[in-house]
């Protein structure tokens, strides 16, 4: 199988954005565990634990569980947890169990994204978390949302890696002839686990996401030049531009029309995947009239992209034990994304050294 269930345990994972914590218990589940998750009355800071209460297993998201300050109380019997995890009541009697404790995992929140680390704590590096400041820095705009998809995470990292599938998925969205028929270069950084891959169109068609956002009637310059860093984030930087509007000597670019979009890929469990994606601009960033078009019309390209994905995973499950897959240079860095992907977890997890 092309595809692998295994995950990279000792990496960092986003498992939220910043809005989605606060005083009510969120649930979500990483790499195959359970988490609850809510945000520190004390300091703000968030809080994320195991999702299981150590007396009969109920799950601590689920009401009647509540907050009380900053511990949380079981719903089922009142097993009480500190934000370290460790239970510091419980009913009926006065002393409490030494092994009565849930797991508690390190949390690092920045550009509004929280990141979680599932594996050994002792090897967590908060300055190894990859940096996408544009979504909640000065000047920049940002739409998002957040799609579980059922497929396994490594069909994700082969869509975004390889956006020809746009010309045909995304046709009167994002998609346009030229971006199918254009060469991509890829540049891969193994030991920084970066994958690079770049499309520049000199004299293309403008989709309906930027003809109608942006203005632009003609044709247009177009780059996309994505960076994935493994195995979680992926930037896509985006620019678009009358043609012949080219930046100027100073690196200023008062013509172009900047995007970043934004996707945190993040392996819920076996077969499922948590698909986070954010549009970023820089141009009318007060023009709420663009911010709903974009929020919608990007929400309709998540759900395609879902849709299909959905569909080629319940096809693949059909498939006989070692089918072989046809590659093409527009699957390049998809390709290298999986080496990557492999390695993490054939070399017992060690972090990947992030070079940004």
């Amino acid at each position: 199988m092309p595809h692998t269930t295994a995950f990279a345990r000792n990496q960092w994972y986003v498992t939220a954005y910043s809005h989605e914590v606060g005083r009510e218990l969120l649930g979500r589940t990483v790499l195959g565990e359970t988490l609850v998750l809510y945000r520190s009355e004390q300091d703000g800071t968030p809080v994320v634990l195991h999702d299981r209460c150590v007396h009969r297993r109920y799950p601590l998201s689920e009401a009647p569980t509540r907050l009380d300050g900053d511990r949380i109380v079981c719903g089922y019997h009142g097993f009480t947890y500190d934000t370290t995890g460790a239970c510091v009541y419980v009913p009926g009697q006065k002393r409490v169990p030494r092994t009565a404790r849930v797991a508690s995992y390190p949390v690092v929140e920045q550009d509004s994204l929280v990141w979680v680390w599932i594996g050994d704590p002792a090897l967590a590096d908060p300055q190894a978390v990859p940096r996408a400041a544009h979504l909640d820095a000065p000047g920049w705009t940002t739409v998002r949302g957040m799609e579980p998809i059922d497929c396994d995470y490594g069909l994700l990292v082969d869509n975004l890696l390889d956006l020809s599938h746009e010309t045909y998925l995304h046709g009167g969205y994002i998609g346009t002839p030229e971006v199918a028929e254009t060469p991509i270069t890829t540049e891969v950084d193994e030991g920084a686990g970066i994958v690079r891959v770049s499309r520049h169109m000199d004299d293309a068609e403008c989709p309906p996401f930027y003809a109608e956002s942006t203005g632009i009637s003609g044709r247009i310059m177009r780059r996309q030049d994505i960076e994935y860093h493994a195995p979680c984030l992926y930037l896509l930087h985006s620019r678009v531009a009358p043609v012949g509007v080219l930046p100027e000597a100073d690196g200023s670019d008062p013509g172009g029309f900047h995007t970043e979009i934004t996707y945190a890929i993040t392996p819920s469990a076996e077969g499922r995947v948590y698909d986070f994606w954010a549009v970023s601009r820089d141009w009318a960033t007060d023009d709420a009239g663009v911010t709903e078009f974009l929020r919608g019309n990007n929400h309709t390209v998540v759900m395609q992209d879902v849709t299909a994905l959905n569909l080629l995973q319940r096809s693949l499950r059909t498939e006989p034990d070692g089918y072989q897959e046809l590659s093409i240079n527009i699957d390049t860095g998809g390709l290298a994304a999986r080496r990557i992907l492999a390695r993490l977890v054939e070399e017992g997890d060690k972090p990947v050294e992030k070079v940004l």
